[in-house]
């Protein structure tokens, strides 16, 4: 619930139960606890989410991998195995409005939470399902990130040319699955508005994998273009990627041929954009390796800071390849930071919730929680006895 003084949020008296561990589902749980809900966190008593120990870095017991996305929870210990704690947690289930879950196939019908159970017990309960693969010879597998990224294709088409296999550098199907789960929650939810009911929603990483590929996908299922790895490059769009002035590299990202035209006037090279093999995005794809020859030598002549100062000036998109310390530095960076306090661990430096809503904006009330730390008080308000 929404602290005193603070503007209700947009999902504030929505209760969630959450019996997800490690990215997906517990990323998209913290997106409707930042959004408002009142999000309690079920783990087992034996050490709880797998990714409180996902470190170093850590802060006291807890590994910064935990902390990233469990913040706006309460935490109950459950041993679903012992039938008071299944007791307790089928009560919880009950009394939500959402239920997360991403056991194996079939986990949560033996513990007597499976969705026909509960739903059949509470007609609008949303139970959400995040698996790895949809229904068939693999769904039964273990879904990590990688995995998937391997088996959905993605890191076919990642990497530098002529390359090995690359995965991306954050779990980012496990990120693109938790946002998915969330959308299909809160239309759920809306629709539970008109019909009084709740439903089930399922999302699965490899699933959410092969969606994301977006143009690739379609370059292939219209074309038959079997995409292969192309570095920092654009299959579509020229030129789009990486370049590297005499200092270091930049990104120059051309969406357009005004913008193309623009560009090249800023380097002093009008003459490229009048040459008719590159007056059209098609051309330039087509003559992708003329093109990007000419720009490289053009860029290798200058450092960074002056292409980058002259692009801006012609209103062109590009910019620097920042890390993750530049990134924190930058006035833009600066603002997706904020500092939630913890009386156990100490003040928290988090990033902010992107979702910007003007009248029920996110709120940060509640830092990560300890494991079992809401034990006694969620059961208390559940009315089951403190040690069931």
């Amino acid at each position: 619930m929404t602290a005193a003084g603070e503007p209700a949020g947009a999902l504030d008296g929505i209760r969630v139960a959450d019996f997800s561990r490690v990215l997906a589902g517990p990323l998209c749980t913290m997106i409707l606890g930042d959004l408002g809900a009142d999000v309690i966190k079920v783990e087992r008593p034996d050490g709880g989410d797998e990714t409180r120990g996902w470190g170093p870095p850590f802060v006291g017991e807890d590994a910064a991998y935990f902390l990233s996305v469990n913040r706006n929870k309460r935490a109950v210990a459950l041993d679903l195995d012992d039938p008071g704690h299944r007791e307790a947690a089928r009560r919880l289930a009950l009394a939500s409005d959402v239920l997360v879950e991403n056991l194996k196939p079939g986990g949560m019908a033996r513990f007597g939470l499976g969705y026909d159970e509960l739903s059949a017990a509470r007609p609008g309960l949303v139970y959400c399902s995040i698996g790895a693969f949809p229904p068939g010879p693999e769904a039964g597998r273990p879904g990590y990130d990688v995995l998937i990224q391997a088996m959905s294709g993605l890191m076919s088409l990642t990497g530098p040319e002529g390359g090995e296999p690359t995965k991306v550098g954050v779990a980012l199907v496990d990120v693109m699955t938790g946002l998915q789960a969330a959308i299909g929650i809160l239309a759920a939810l809306q629709a539970r508005e008109r019909t009084g009911r709740g439903q089930r929603v399922e999302v699965t990483l490899f699933g959410t994998s092969v969606a994301a590929m977006v143009n690739q996908a379609a370059n292939h299922l219209i074309a038959g273009v079997v995409p292969r790895p192309m570095g920092n490059a654009h299959p579509n769009i020229v030129p789009y990627q990486v370049f590297h002035a005499a200092d270091g590299p930049f990104v120059l990202a051309v969406g357009n041929d005004a913008q193309f035209a623009k560009a090249c006037g800023a380097i002093g090279r009008p003459d490229l954009a009048a040459d008719p093999r590159f007056a059209t995005n098609a051309g330039r794809v087509r003559d992708r390796e003329t093109l990007l020859a000419e720009l490289e030598a053009r860029f290798l002549a200058e450092p960074v800071a002056r292409w980058l100062q002259a692009f801006d000036a012609a209103g062109v998109p590009a910019g620097p390849v920042r890390d993750l310390h530049d990134v924190f530095a930058s006035p833009e960076g600066r603002t997706m930071v904020a500092s939630l306090p913890d009386a156990a661990r100490g003040a928290l430096p988090i990033v902010r919730q992107p979702i910007e809503l003007s009248s029920t904006p996110a709120t940060y009330r509640r830092p990560p929680p300890r494991l079992g730390e809401h034990t006694a008080e969620v059961l208390d308000e559940l009315g089951v006895p403190a040690s069931p």
